[in-house]
Parts: C-alpha cells; sequence; structure tokens
C-alpha cells in the first residue's frame, strides 16, 4: 500500500508484510545511515499473484516505521486479509535470520489480536529451518520450504475453495491437531519474464526508500528517491558462510531478460523519478550476454544512473568495464572475504590471491567506477595474524567503502551445519545474527572466542574508516563533505553485549 488511508475493512485474499525493526538491527546506525530498502522480492510474489487473478496488498512496517503492535492495529482495524504472508527475505544475501525477530512479534501481535488470521512465513530462514519455525512460532499456522509464490497462491486457493485439499499444496508445512506436516516439494519459477516480469511497485510507498550512505557519495544529500531491482534469482556458487540457496535448493541461477530489466528501469526512472538503484542479485557481473545486453540498452537510455551491483574478483573482465561505467554502474561490491588463500579455501575463493585482488580493484577504479570490498573476520581458519592481515588487505586496496563483516552461522549455510554438528556456540536469538545489533554473537574459531572476533570487527571498522589515506582518496574522489559524514558514522559506538 502506498499510505496507510486504507479503506476500511477493505477485503483482501493476500496480504503480505514486509517486517524490520531498523533501530534494533542497526542500532544508532539506522536512524539516518542504512539504508531503508525496496522489498522487492515481495513485490515480484504480489505480481506474480495478480497474474493469477488473487487480490493482494503489501504493508512495509520500515518504511511507515511501523511496530508489531502498529501493524496489527492497522491490519485488524482497516483490513480483512483471508491469508497474510510474511517473506522473510534479506535485503543483502545472508539477512534474513536477523528478520525474524520482528517477523515473530508481529505474528504473534496479529493472532492476539484476531486468534482466526491465517499466517504463513515463507523465506531464506523458514526454508532452511521450517520445522523449527513451525514448533517455535505458535502464531504461525504455514511455512513455505521453497521460494514462496507458487506455495503461497496454492494456499490461498485452498483457503478460498474449502474443497482442494492441503496436500496438493507443494512445499508446504502445516499443523493437524498437535502434528506439524509437511507436503511434497514444489518447483522453482522458470519462466521469470511471464510469471514475474516486474515487482508492483504501485503498491509500495515509493516516496520512503533511501539509498545506502556510501551509495551516494557522488550526492551524498540526495538519497531519495532509491528502489532495488533483480536481474536473476539464486547463486551457481556455494560460499560456506551464504545462505542464499537455501529457499532455491541447486541448481537455483535464473535470469529476466534484458528487455524484462529495462522495462523496470524505465518504470522506476519515468513514473517514480528513481536514479539511484541497487541490482539485489547474489551475483550480477556473471553471466556475460546477460550483463552486456542489459548495459547496451541502459546506454542507448542514458538516463546518468547511479546503480551498484555485486561481482567477484574472477568475474570482473576487461571487456565489461567500459560498458558498465556507460550503463551507470558505478558502484561493484567484491567478496574479496579474506587476506589468506588457505581461509578463502572454504568458499570457491582460494583460487585468486592479494595480488590479483589487487590488480582488478585497480582496473575497476581507472575505469571510473567505485569499488566496495566485503572482508569477513573469523571464518573457521581465521587467527589473529589472519584476520590482521584481511585488515592490512582492506587498508592497502583503499577501496571507496569497505564492509566488515563477523563470520556468522546463518541457517541454511555450511557453517551453520557444520557449527550443529560440532555443538558450536550459536546466537541465543535471531537478532544475534544481525552484524550491527547489540546482541550481535558471531562464530568462534578454532584459535579465537567469539568476543574476540567481534571485538577485532569492530576494531578495524574503525581503523580502516579513520586512516588518512582513505579520508583523503575521499576527498580527492568526492569532497570534504563526505568525509565530515564518514567522521560522523565513526563518531557512533556500537554497543555490545558480548565485550
Amino acid at each position: 500500500m502506498k499510505t496507510l488511508d486504507a479503506p476500511h475493512k477493505s477485503t483482501l485474499d493476500v496480504l503480505l508484510i514486509n517486517t524490520g525493526a531498523l533501530k534494533a538491527v542497526y542500532q544508532s546506525l539506522g536512524e539516518n545511515l542504512s539504508a531503508i530498502e525496496t522489498p522487492t522480492l515481495t513485490a515480484l510474489f504480489a505480481t506474480y499473484l495478480r497474474n493469477k487473478n488473487i487480490s493482494v496488498d503489501i504493508l512495509d512496517a520500515p518504511a511507515f516505521n511501523l511496530s508489531p503492535d502498529d501493524v496489527a492495529n492497522y491490519v485488524t482495524e482497516n483490513l480483512t486479509p483471508k491469508l497474510i504472508v510474511f517473506p522473510v527475505y534479506g535485503f543483502q544475501p545472508s539477512a534474513s535470520t536477523q528478520n525474524m525477530a520482528s517477523a515473530s512479534i508481529t505474528c504473534k501481535a496479529l493472532k492476539n489480536k484476531k486468534p482466526s488470521l491465517k499466517i504463513m512465513l515463507t523465506g531464506t530462514h523458514p526454508a532452511a529451518l521450517p520445522r523449527k519455525t513451525m514448533e517455535e512460532e505458535e502464531a504461525v499456522d504455514f511455512v513455505c520450504d521453497l521460494e514462496g509464490p507458487e506455495t503461497i497462491y496454492k494456499t490461498i486457493e485452498f483457503l478460498l475453495s474449502e474443497t482442494s485439499s492441503v496436500i496438493k499444496i507443494p512445499s508446504l508445512w502445516y499443523r493437524k491437531g498437535d502434528e506439524i506436516l509437511h507436503t511434497a516439494p514444489g518447483k522453482l519459477i522458470t519462466n521469470l519474464d511471464i510469471e514475474m516480469p516486474e515487482p508492483a511497485f504501485d503498491l509500495l510507498p515509493m516516496d520512503k526508500y533511501r539509498a545506502h550512505n556510501w551509495h551516494c557519495f557522488d550526492h551524498i544529500n540526495n538519497r531519495q528517491p532509491y528502489a532495488s531491482i533483480y536481474t536473476s534469482l539464486g547463486c551457481p556458487y556455494k560460499c560456506s558462510f551464504c545462505c542464499i540457496n537455501t529457499p532455491f535448493g541447486s541448481p537455483s541461477y535464473r535470469m529476466w531478460s534484458s528487455d524484462t530489466i529495462i522495462k523496470q528501469i524505465d518504470t522506476l526512472v519515468n513514473e517514480y523519478g528513481v536514479k539511484n538503484i541497487k541490482i539485489i542479485d547474489e551475483m550480477f557481473v556473471l553471466n556475460k550476454n546477460h550483463v552486456i545486453s542489459l548495459c547496451d540498452k541502459l546506454i542507448e537510455r542514458n538516463y546518468d544512473l547511479n546503480i551498484w551491483a555485486y561481482a567477484r574478483i574472477d568475474t570482473v573482465k576487461d571487456e565489461y568495464l567500459e560498458k558498465l561505467k556507460k550503463a551507470g554502474i558505478r558502484w561493484l561490491a567484491l567478496g574479496i572475504e579474506s587476506a589468506s588463500d588457505h581461509v578463502r579455501d572454504g568458499m570457491e575463493k582460494g583460487r585468486f590471491g592479494k595480488p590479483e585482488i589487487i590488480e582488478v580493484v585497480r582496473k575497476i577504479q581507472a575505469a571510473g567506477i567505485y569499488v566496495i570490498g566485503n572482508y569477513i573476520f573469523g571464518l573457521p581458519d581465521d587467527t589473529y595474524e589472519s584476520m590482521e592481515e584481511t585488515l592490512e588487505l582492506a587498508i592497502e586496496t583503499n577501496c571507496e567503502f569497505s564492509n566488515f563483516y563477523s563470520a556468522m552461522a546463518y541457517p541454511g549455510s555450511a557453517l551453520y551445519t557444520q557449527a550443529t554438528e560440532n555443538n558450536e556456540e550459536l546466537p541465543d536469538s535471531w537478532l544475534a545474527y544481525s552484524q550491527h545489533s547489540y546482541n550481535c554473537h558471531p562464530l568462534s574459531t578454532k584459535n579465537l572466542s567469539s568476543s574476540e572476533v567481534l571485538k577485532f570487527r569492530d576494531e578495524a571498522f574503525t581503523r580502516f574508516f579513520t586512516n588518512n589515506n582513505y579520508l583523503k582518496m575521499l576527498e580527492n574522489k568526492f569532497s570534504k563533505e563526505v568525509v565530515h559524514h564518514i567522521e560522523e558514522v565513526t563518531a557512533i559506538a556500537l554497543k555490545r553485549k558480548l565485550y
């Protein structure tokens, strides 16, 4: 819904709710610095359902700054949905679990207000732990263990008809008395262009979304309007720390055509005035024909966009760079992860070393594209020395922005399987999987405790962003205003329970 002025007692087949708590997840960083993300996958689900003649709307709680009680009050006072669905997906590849906390509280608030409501959870975390989710979330009637759209459609079809059998609904977990049962697996959507051609942007408050601060270093005070899009779903890689393929299975990688994607971008630019765009794909710079075809169409439009997307050291080719720049791709996020070849071995990234990393970063920068370096501390083979080596690599590489993460055993990842099999200590709450939360609790390693890893990560953040070479580079490439902005960021000290 674009506004909260809904018709009184509006009847809907399906209400999709996006939940999240910026303050709990990001602490003080959530007030002005973090992005307010478009729930694009949720909007794609809405399109899928509309194409099946199902009436649907979206309530985006973070965009309207609604608490769980606010959501429950609004829904029960203004809407009468036959099925409420929470797509618990993350806005970065492994950020689903941290959103379970707000989803859980909101489900309970809704059931407390109106017990007859039917509620489903779908998304990366529920797909990774469907039985555990059903056992722990008494306010939830259904869980989907695949990507979502077909299961949602078949479930609302079942609720509307009251004659079909729940057994025919694919990938569904449900209750029968005290039992928790599940149906046979469903299939992935294969024809994305036909079944989910574009997100239902018209159901979203498009004026509410805000780009990341670094995304707009060229225009730091103009972070709105903003939107995110998918050009593909799934990922062909199997990094140990990532759970992205959990709701998709393997193989899961599928793409929209460039013709379909360019229509989405046309809509964003011409109807909503959006220039700041995030391509959410786990790996955009991957398939040559896909990348070049979309770039060519963007170059023809000459929209002067500010786009960022994910790439890998080994997928960035010289032949792409000029087209990416001309197309409006101003930022590429690289999963560098660690300076240690040995540590990267478990992530399918051990085959390129420090010289290759720096060479690729410099090539991207030489093409006029900015780089975000993503680094992880506390991977299983990490030592204090290897983490220090990673930080030194980040400082030497001196990307225009860097993200520093602690290794987390996200449900659905190989690290989670390994941690549970070895009885390693895991976070005691879903919110503790958030990198920036007070309760953040990363994995321990063979050599380091969780608190040591987290403390190093926080100190690394400060050391990088207060480094004189970095600040001088920011001033030269952007402005003194951006330097002052970064100084304001580093002045915000995250509070941590672990230390």
